[in-house]
């Protein structure tokens, strides 16, 4: 399996290692044969090769059967125009490897509830999964423009782009809890009514998944007063990257999340957290979204459940045990370094994997 490795900027670099090493560990027991090419991307790429998205990096991921991403964006390059800056390289990378579905999970874990804001009895046995439609949208939308007085940007649907990721969605539920929440603003837009009756018309096709329509003011009450009531949240570009976001309080941190990007020719897997350039090179910043994205990696690209099921009970047993990163704590005297979580991650899943294999060859 060839996986090319963009780590990116920031702390993309530090969090993308210990994700690596942890695969690395994983695939040794279940004796996959895993190839990693590092390219660059964003502010890297800026500076080596004068682009936020290389032509060799293009061809490397387009070559690669998944592409691991760690973070992109940079203050240095913030004068440039918007067309220029690192995070261009992200949106290129996804239009060229077509994945126009990015998978979310959010899951409250017992460890961590005391990380939370939340109460207790608010998100405890909470597990969302957010489904977000990723090529469309204002992000993608022409014309778009900027001058001295005034810019714009254009929001833009087809039933074809809302069909194909509604149904993604469907799917999932089929193996949660079966219920669909899709969040659109179909009050005040067009684009919105259009995402709406599309995806009433797709739930025809699935009797069995409930289906629920809500604002996206109203589902980002929702996910903080009553998160329990979700399974499968379905939405649009721009409403699914700040809800996605506002999960994260869920896990006690956006250093927690995962995510998978699929629907393309390539899949595409990242940690949802930024490129933090506070706190890069201080080897602080949590790796467990980007180690949680490399078990997504293994379920859905590789087909290897045991294997993202050894890293997945790893990732609970360093919480278990107590293990923080700083995000994860207020003692500021006291936590787990960035790599000191990954190599602890990496012999607990090892250990894991190990008793699942031996217990496969009894």
């Amino acid at each position: 399996m060839k996986i090319t490795v963009l780590a990116g900027d920031g702390i993309g670099v530090e969090v993308t290692r210990e994700a690596v090493k942890v695969l690395r560990a994983v695939a040794g027991v279940f004796d996959l044969a895993i190839e990693t090419d590092e390219q660059l991307i964003g502010g890297a790429g800026i500076r080596e090769k004068g682009s936020p998205f290389p032509d060799e990096t293009r061809a490397a991921c387009l070559a690669s059967d998944a592409v691991l991403l760690g973070a992109v964006g940079s203050p240095e390059f913030d004068d440039l125009l918007p067309e220029n800056r690192p995070e261009i390289g992200l949106l290129n990378l996804r239009q060229a490897l077509g994945g126009f579905a990015n998978l979310r999970p959010s899951k409250a874990f017992p460890a961590l509830i005391d990380s939370s804001p939340l109460r207790r009895e608010i998100f405890e046995g909470t597990d969302l999964l957010i489904v977000r439609e990723l090529l469309g949208g204002l992000y993608f939308g022409r014309p778009r423009a900027i001058s001295e007085t005034e810019a714009y940007n254009t929001m833009r649907y087809s039933v074809a782009e809302v069909e194909r990721v509604a149904r993604v969605a469907f799917e999932a539920a089929r193996t949660r809890k079966q219920k669909v929440t899709s969040v659109d603003k179909a009050n005040v837009l067009e684009t919105s009514r259009l995402w709406r009756q599309t995806v009433e018309r797709v739930a025809k096709d699935y009797p069995e998944i409930a289906l629920e329509h809500l604002f996206v003011d109203a589902c980002a009450m929702h996910l903080v007063t009553n998160p329990t009531r979700f399974d499968v949240v379905l939405t649009e570009n721009l409403f699914g990257d700040i809800l996605s976001d506002e999960a994260a309080v869920l896990t006690g941190s956006l250093g927690m999340l995962a995510s998978a990007t699929i629907g393309g020719a390539i899949d595409l897997y990242e940690p949802v957290h930024g490129s933090a350039p506070d706190i890069a090179g201080k080897n602080i910043a949590n790796p467990l979204g980007a180690i949680a994205s490399v078990a997504m990696l293994l379920r859905y690209t590789a087909k290897q459940p045991e294997a993202a099921d050894a890293i997945e009970r790893a990732i609970e047993k360093a919480l278990e045990e107590g293990h923080r990163t700083a995000d994860l704590t207020t003692d500021r005297e006291n936590f787990a370094k960035t790599d000191e979580l990954g190599e602890l991650v990496a012999r607990s899943a090892t250990e894991f994997a190990r008793k699942r294999a031996n217990s496969r060859a009894v």
